[in-house]
């Protein structure tokens, strides 16, 4: 049957895909036929899988229903291996399975066997189908342990055990790093405990664990192997932290994984940081800034020298504002050039470096060879120390606009952590022109958000613990809060959003820092001058219904300590 679908309605559907998409198919044509479909469909979907059922006369299930105890009904080792599941259907002795792809014999032959009843099939949208593996019957399943159907086809061939076993890892930790590509995580943390090992993705900022084969622990040493190849380190040094990175293909992405090893009590414990050299820098709008926040920032962004910080703790998107911001002043009039660690962003047109500390090429030295470029802009990915500061200052005093990063809790905090880097008030003062504090919360999924039905009091009280001047028509306000939904892996989040503290630094600032006045003196001032606080842009941001209340409460035990 496949065959011949192959040769007529499909490949008319095939045909009609764009090039990329054909270059996918072709590609995973040589390996598995079920992970081909898995990508084929994503981006045809529901049409996609219509036409295919109506070619092949195989009924389609747009939404369905997990049979409960399925592993009951068919091995879980079936599940993952033909990617089907066991739902409800009409008749309880039938036994219906939603698929992927339309039936082989070899399918048919195999579920008869093991189960002892004709599967009645149905094929599903991909993403539910995968998502529903994942979910209720983890990651990676299929490839560690033994496989009846494996077994039963090797019969007569010469393969060692070892071999098997070495396939079956890479397969697994592919599988690993392939899924917290599509679920969006920024970082994989393999994590060995005394009787399990414990993997999980960092998706919208959070830690999400992910469901794992029982038998996963006696594995540990294997993967944890094999990740360390992947990066060329030492496999036999277990005792001292390690670090490197993995470039890595993902169907049409390009990871740049960065892997950090540390000892622990039960083993090593491995992080990935994974980069796509192929996403797109946001703009201003993705990044959640208001309009009245655009218009400040773009203000600065058009003076021809001067020093504009971005303060935050780790992770709170700094170095994504930054590119926003390059973004929108690059033209080919100006010549940009960028010192990160790493590059997280390609922009088209502007010159990017990357520091390498081991060699010594750090911050501060990069930066005085890149003001022998010829530079308009600079981009410092951060200033960790007082050289680099004080470079990063004489630059913007000579006439460069100069973008950088440092770690504090809110605007006001950045001057005075210069000034702790034995940077002079007074340049400081000349220098830098705008400080913006920022925060990321998860962003309320669009599709299951709902209105939050606590009442006036419970609004009234959040908003007096963020200690915002709040009015009648904020109390009347609409806040949503999060479901949960297939769309969102049933979080009620996807994605996030931005809080901005925006401070510029006029002239009665300018007075206060040469003065060495204390961070929480110049807040109260710009405060008063009309600075929004990141729980105020917090606040706004919820009236958009873009974050729900309980995000902005969370954030502000952290903001608050400034």
């Amino acid at each position: 049957m496949v065959a011949d679908l192959e040769n007529g309605p499909l490949k008319t559907l095939v045909d009609k895909l764009d090039a990329d998409q054909r270059a996918m198919l072709s590609e995973t044509q040589r390996q598995d036929r079920l992970p081909l479909l898995a990508q084929f469909l994503r981006s045809n979907e529901l049409e996609t899988v219509q036409r295919i059922g109506e070619a092949c006369r195989i009924p389609v299930a747009e939404t369905f229903e997990l049979l409960p105890k399925a592993t009951e009904q068919i091995p879980l080792r079936l599940i993952h291996e033909y990617q089907c599941v066991p739902v409800q259907g009409e008749n309880e002795e039938d036994l219906e399975l939603i698929t992927l792809w339309p039936p082989e014999d070899r399918m048919n032959e195999w579920i008869f066997a093991v189960c002892g009843r004709e599967p009645q099939w149905r094929l599903g949208p991909a993403k539910a189908v995968t998502n529903c593996i994942t979910q209720n019957f983890g990651v990676g399943s299929d490839s560690l342990g033994e496989s009846i159907i494996a077994d039963a086809d090797n019969t007569g061939r010469d393969v060692e055990e070892s071999e098997d076993e070495n396939a079956a890892l890479i397969r697994f930790v592919n599988e690993v790093i392939h899924k917290a590509v599509q679920d969006r995580a920024t970082d994989i943390h393999f994590e060995p405990l005394k009787d399990s090992l414990q993997i999980r993705y960092r998706i919208d900022g959070e830690l999400v664990p992910i469901r794992l084969p029982d038998n996963l622990i006696q594995f540990q040493g294997a993967i944890i192997s094999r990740l360390k190849i992947m990066a060329k380190l030492n496999i036999s040094e277990k005792r001292r932290p390690q670090d490197g990175r993995i470039n890595y293909g993902a169907g049409t992405s390009e990871l740049d994984i960065r892997i950090s090893t540390m000892p622990t009590m039960y083993g090593e414990s491995v992080s990935l940081r994974l980069l796509n050299q192929k996403n797109q820098p946001l703009n201003f709008e993705e990044l959640g800034l208001l309009p009245s926040d655009q218009e400040k920032i773009q203000k600065v962004l058009d003076l021809p020298h001067g020093i504009i910080l971005v303060t935050g703790p780790t992770g709170s998107g700094k170095s994504t504002s930054l590119t926003a911001f390059i973004r929108d002043i690059n033209t080919p009039g100006k010549r940009i050039i960028t010192i990160e660690d790493p590059v997280e962003y390609e922009v088209p047109g502007v010159n990017q470096t990357q520091v390498r500390p081991e060699i010594g090429f750090t911050f501060a030295g990069a930066l005085r060879h890149v003001l022998r470029q010829d530079p308009d802009v600079i981009m410092v990915g951060e200033i960790r120390d007082m050289e680099t500061a004080d470079i990063a200052i004489r630059a913007a005093l000579t006439g460069h606009l100069v973008f950088s990063t440092i770690h504090t809790n809110d605007a006001p905090g950045a001057l005075t952590r210069l000034i702790d880097m034995e940077i002079e008030p007074f340049l400081i003062a000349s220098a830098v022109e705008l400080i913006i504090a920022q925060r990321l919360v998860r962003r309320l999924c669009s599709r299951c958000k709902t209105p939050d039905t606590k009442g006036r009091a419970y609004l009234e009280d959040c908003l007096r613990a963020l200690q915002i001047d709040y009015t009648d028509e904020d109390l009347n306000s609409t806040v949503y809060v999060p479901d949960g939904c297939e769309h969102c892996r049933n979080l009620g989040f996807r994605g996030r959003v931005g809080l901005y503290e925006i401070l510029r630094i006029y002239d009665d600032i300018h007075e206060m820092i040469i003065q060495k006045l204390s961070a929480r003196q110049i807040r109260v001032e710009a405060i008063k001058a009309g600075m929004v606080t990141l729980q105020e842009s917090g606040w706004n941001q919820v009236k958009l219904g873009r974050t729900s209340l309980n995000e902005v409460m969370r954030f502000s035990k952290v903001g608050d300590e400034g």
